[in-house]
């Protein structure tokens, strides 16, 4: 089998393992341990289209079956923090940007990953607006919790100022035990290890449950 099509058997089998699972008799089942909802769907970064279908199709069925289910866009969370910016701010932050890129390129990423640090990491951080989300619609459909689902994708959005392993500490006990799936694009290195775009340096500080 050719590596494109392994690829795509690969993507095919975590979907359909994370269908089965939470299409279970007894409920739901992405997780081992009763507290913690979590889990990670890994896909290359190449795939990303291929995903968005893939997710999109199966939140059909499970909306057809009486699901709730909502995909939060943790790129679109970040636009909406920037938007809330004082305009002049910002202005100042892409001006820099560039006199530093012409300069030295490490030096301006670096000068990026500082200030944009404030708007993505850390409890008041993109976790804050996760959290507000999932207790809105939560708060909306009060009706079948037991079927209710979130998928928080476009993370490679954020990439390279994000980790997908601080997010889930900052939201742990934080979504009214309704299960939340990461969408993560990067590769899987053992059984719980994980590089974040296949670029950054292998974490291994994840407790979910991983489809691949």
């Amino acid at each position: 089998m050719s590596e494109p099509l392994l690829e795509q058997a690969s993507l095919d089998r975590a979907i359909n393992d994370l269908r089965r699972d939470l299409l279970d008799e007894a409920g739901p089942r992405i997780s081992t341990m009763r507290n913690y909802r979590f889990a990670i769907l890994t896909y290359l970064p190449e795939k990303e289209f291929d995903l968005r279908l893939r997710i999109s199709n199966l939140s059909d069925e499970l909306r057809g079956k009486g699901w709730n289910v909502l995909s939060i866009s943790l790129q679109q969370l970040l636009i909406e923090r920037l938007r809330a910016e004082d305009p002049r701010v910002l202005e100042s932050i892409i001006r820099m940007e560039h006199r530093l890129y012409e300069k030295d390129p490490a030096r301006s990423l670096q000068y990026l990953k500082d200030k944009l640090t404030r708007y993505i990491e850390g409890a008041d951080g993109i976790a804050k607006d996760v959290i507000e989300t999932i207790d809105d619609f939560a708060d909306s459909h009060p009706q079948h919790t037991h079927h209710t689902l979130f998928f928080l994708g476009r993370t490679g959005a954020l990439y390279p100022f994000f980790r997908s392993s601080a997010l889930l500490k900052h939201i742990d006990g934080k979504t009214r035990n309704l299960p939340v799936v990461v969408l993560y694009p990067g590769q899987r290195e053992g059984r719980q290890a994980l590089s974040f775009m296949g670029e950054l340096s292998t974490d291994r500080d994840y407790r979910p449950r991983v489809y691949s």
